[in-house]
């Protein structure tokens, strides 16, 4: 795995969410999510719509995007609710000390 820093941990609040500098191969970029202490990683981009993900809402293991209102849960990111029917590429995050580092190049599901 490789895994570069994303963000430091202050900068994501639980119930927040964070548009990093990392891209994913394809070139789109991630966001760093946070509820509670458990923290996700996943591709900025709603499966329905270009709309970043990291403008969203975050409740619990999900993030609502704001346009449409599709769900995604975070720790597979298939979506919870209409109207996305695809999953989102969501991605290993480990945080060191203050920061938090993301995996782009291995995605934890099937997209």
């Amino acid at each position: 795995m490789s895994f570069e820093r994303a963000c430091g941990v202050d900068d994501v609040k639980p119930g927040e969410a964070l548009a990093t500098p990392l891209d994913t191969p394809s070139g789109v970029p991630v966001a760093v999510l946070r509820d509670g202490d458990d923290w996700y990683a996943v591709q900025d981009e709603c499966s329905h719509a270009a709309i970043p993900l990291s403008e969203g809402d975050v409740e619990g293991c999900e993030v609502e995007c704001w346009l449409h209102g599709s769900r995604f849960d975070l720790r597979t990111g298939k979506p919870t609710g209409l109207p996305a029917t695809e999953p989102v590429p969501i991605f290993p995050v480990k945080v060191e000390g203050d920061d938090v580092l993301v995996d782009v190049t291995t995605p934890l599901n099937d997209v």
